[in-house]
């Protein structure tokens, strides 16, 4: 009984991803939604599906003699577990919008808990050309949308301790007529240690100021360079 809700919904996808696809949807009550939907049994084959990638990677011979590829393989399930959770996206959503309130350089969907469940994400339909499209846009337009996307990352490592970390060009759109960035898909964003923030702020002072010192402590801090000196591999 759930297309009792929709005035009319769309059944073939606008866009499509490795765990869901996007279907529009209009409601009875007059809301233009993106209503993602997921696959049916991702979830429950995470735990197996990074087991045999790790079992294969093994059998290639392509990782390093002594590498320990365990933890990679927990931390792996622990993320893709946290991207299949719908509700806790819808938070991250939410989060993320109201942090960027006034922001007239972003906008980012609204959601909307009542249609949403824990595999299904009803968000307001939000319009835009793919952000990789402004490669042809005049200089002006590129560098500005440049600088807004890094001010971002500032923001978010330095300002919310919280970053969305799936930056591929899919979880942006540019909507011309504004002149602002769409935001989409929250389901990788996580918490930052605040230890790593200090480290990265203590990296950028350092570089700033030229104290060699200091950027090699920041770096070995976080995990760039081992404390003899040398680059992980």
């Amino acid at each position: 009984g759930w297309r009792r809700n929709f005035k009319r919904f769309d059944v073939r996808p606008i866009a499509a991803a490795s765990i869901g696809q996007v279907h529009r949807a209009w409601t009875k009550d007059g809301r233009d939604l993106a209503i993602k939907v997921q696959y049916p049994g991702v979830a429950k084959s995470i735990d197996s599906d990074v087991t045999n990638v790790g079992a294969l990677l093994r059998l290639s011979g392509l990782l390093p003699k002594g590498f320990e590829i365990a933890p990679y393989l927990t931390e792996a399930r622990r993320q893709l577990h946290e991207e299949t959770d719908y509700g806790r996206e819808g938070a991250q959503l939410q989060r993320f919008s109201q942090w960027l309130e006034g922001a007239h350089s972003f906008i980012i969907p609204r959601f909307h808990s009542d249609l949403s469940t824990p595999q299904i994400l009803a968000m307001s339909f939000v319009d835009g050309k793919p952000i990789e499209t402004l490669a042809e846009a005049d200089a002006a337009i590129r560098n500005r949308v440049m600088t807004d996307l890094i001010d971002l990352t500032l923001r978010e490592v330095f300002s919310f301790g919280a970053m969305q970390s799936d930056p591929n060009f899919a979880n942006y759109l540019y909507d011309a007529e504004t002149q602002r960035i769409v935001l989409l898909d929250f389901g990788a964003a996580r918490d930052l240690d605040p230890g790593v923030t200090q480290a990265y702020a203590g990296l950028l002072r350092a570089g700033f100021s030229g104290d060699a010192g200091g950027l090699l402590d920041a770096s070995v801090t976080l995990g760039i360079v081992h404390p003899r000196g040398e680059e992980r591999g």
